[in-house]
Parts: structure tokens; sequence; C-alpha cells
């Protein structure tokens, strides 16, 4: 079993979004525009639906309804470059585009040990760090990504590319 993974154990490269239903796979070929020490919303929920069959007494049929998927929370982060913020800001004036992202897990060595992908990302939130002269604070404290779908992807780009083809 391996050591759990140290500090700024996430990252976050995105590129801007193809047309709608495709991922974008030179986003791997990015480098990370930040890495976080914490990473949320990395889950799918499938609700189900009921529905009365006529007839039926004996109970009700169950059907999963539709997929929907949590913002992704990355919390306590760095950005070495302004990308990130960039794409808040041109948001806020009116030229924004959504983009295709993925969110790698690195290990001690950071190496990629786990990726998802998020298609068609919107900035919905930027929270800078508290500042005090007596602490070494991080320079992005959260970012939240809404976004239209997940997947939990290859560790790298070679094995995505032997994942689409074969």
């Amino acid at each position: 079993m391996s050591s759990p993974t140290l500090n700024f154990n996430f990252t976050i490269s995105t590129v801007e979004s193809a047309s709608p239903g495709t991922f974008v796979t030179a986003v791997f070929g990015n480098p990370p525009q930040g890495g976080f020490s914490e990473c949320s919303g990395l889950d799918l929920t499938m609700t189900p639906e009921s529905y009365s069959e006529g007839g039926n007494n004996g109970g009700a049929l169950k059907f999963l309804g539709r997929a929907s998927w949590s913002n992704i929370v990355l919390k306590r982060g760095i950005a070495p470059s302004p990308d990130l913020w960039q794409w808040h800001q041109d948001y806020l004036e009116g030229k924004g585009k959504r983009r295709d992202g993925v969110i790698s897990l690195l290990d001690d060595n950071g190496e990629t040990v786990r990726s998802w992908r998020f298609r068609r990302g919107l900035p919905v939130a930027w929270s800078g760090p508290t500042m005090n002269a007596t602490q070494s604070q991080v320079a992005i404290e959260k970012i939240e990504i809404a976004h239209e779908g997940l997947t939990q992807g290859a560790a790298s780009l070679v094995d995505a590319l032997s994942n689409l083809f074969g």
C-alpha cells in the first residue's frame, strides 16, 4: 500500500470546449494551471423515480432519473499562471467561453494516480486568501466550477490514447 499524497496533490488543466458532447484530448497536453490541497464535488447522482403501474397495487416501479453532477470545488491552491483568474474575468466582461478540463490526483512523486474529466465547465466562484502578514498564505482559497458531465479518466495521456484506440 502506498503512502498518502502530500499537500497540493490535485492539479487542474483546462482548454476551450469543443462542440457539445465531445471532449478535447488536448487538455492532457496542457501544463496544470493550478495545484490544490483539497478537491470535492467529484460525484454523480441519479435520483430514482417512481411509476405507479395501473393494476399493480403491490408497489410502484422504480426507474433512474436524469444524472446530475455537483460543482467541482478546489481549495487551498496556488496558480502559477493567471489562466484560471482570466477565465472568470472573461465571463465578467461578456466574452467567456466554456472549458473542458482534467482534475488529477498526484502521488508523492508528482505522478498522476487518477484523473477526472469534466465537460463544458463554467467558473462560478473564486475566493482569494485572507491576507495575514504573520502567516504564509496560498494565492487561491477556493475555485468552484459548474459543468455538464464528469468521467473518471486515465492517469496520463498515454493511458487516454490507449483507451481511445485500443
